[in-house]
């Protein structure tokens, strides 16, 4: 079973000066720690439910490249991109210079988006759901394009919303034959069959009966497409506080790793958790110490 850490909040001692060498720090002793994959939210206002919208939020594309460059093996991705802040020709371009200057280490990550709030306020057009589920599906239908070969297909798209004259990438992604594409969100009608069409990984919310649930729904929309099931990586999101080696506030790296085995047992391949505290000292070295060499152990 795979380990991804996800790092939403940027509110750490020191303010705004000290982001950029917490965040090395916070990078660097995950890769270290044998977590095997890294992402950060696609916000611009720190989100409810986290933190005041008022408090620190990196760009993350930005954030990304710059953890690319202080890492070795640990792969990158969003949790997750959101549809309508960029065109759909720069997600593939993004994505793939990412993917070139790690090494071949970068995810999409990508879903519809909902945060209404920031976009109103940095003026972002929001269309309707609606709207952006079809622009998500075009997207993906040209990301897919522009990773085909060995500079795209070249050739014109058409769509909705969407009108592209030449789908060329070059250089091209490393991983072949793409970086693997995550499609985030739960919605059963629409997000889940796009996963089945488009996508490498789910990633959706929830304890271990609602996991089942929609790995099952999922398996149901590969059905129906005619893929198999198995081909798709299963992922969950969660978050937790350690207590750290002298104890403290939070959950036991025991703990960790039951509640880990919690979230196997119903399907997930890939756990991907927040620490809230993980900007203090250690706690990513006791992770790696305690908690990523059984949960790695898992499917063995």
């Amino acid at each position: 079973m795979k380990l991804g850490l996800q790092i939403p909040d940027f509110n750490w001692p020191g303010g705004d000066a000290a982001i950029g060498s917490t965040f090395a720090r916070v990078v660097r002793d995950a890769d270290d720690a044998g977590f095997d994959s890294l992402w950060v939210m696609d916000h611009f206002f720190q989100i409810p439910g986290i933190g005041a919208a008022e408090e620190p939020m990196l760009e993350g594309w930005s954030a990304l490249a710059f953890a690319a460059g202080l890492t070795s093996r640990v792969t990158l991705g969003l949790m997750v991109g959101g549809i309508h802040y960029r065109q759909a020709g720069l997600w593939a371009k993004l994505a793939t210079t990412l993917d070139v200057l790690s090494g071949g280490r970068a995810w999409l990550g990508i879903g519809a988006a909902w945060n209404e709030q920031e976009s109103k306020a940095l003026g972002f057009p929001m269309p309707p759901l609606g709207q952006r589920f079809e622009m998500l599906e075009e997207t993906l239908q040209i990301v897919h394009e522009m990773w085909e070969g060995d500079r795209g297909t070249g050739r014109p798209f058409r769509g909705r919303h969407y009108q592209l004259e030449r789908m060329l990438n070059s250089p091209q992604a490393v991983r072949r034959p793409h970086p693997p594409i995550m499609i985030g969100g739960g919605g059963e009608r629409k997000t889940l069959r796009l996963v089945a069409q488009y996508a490498d990984a789910t990633n959706v919310f929830g304890g271990p009966d609602m996991l089942r649930h929609k790995y099952a729904v999922l398996r149901e929309r590969c059905d129906e497409v005619g893929r198999s099931w198995d081909e798709i990586e299963r992922s969950n999101l969660n978050s937790f506080r350690v207590a750290g080696g002298g104890g403290g506030e939070g959950v036991s790296p025991a703990e960790m790793v039951d509640r880990i085995g919690a979230w196997h047992d119903a399907g997930s391949q890939h756990v991907i958790f927040s620490v809230r505290n993980v900007a203090e000292p250690g706690i990513l070295e006791l992770i790696g110490r305690d908690v990523v060499p059984q949960v790695h152990g898992m499917d063995r």
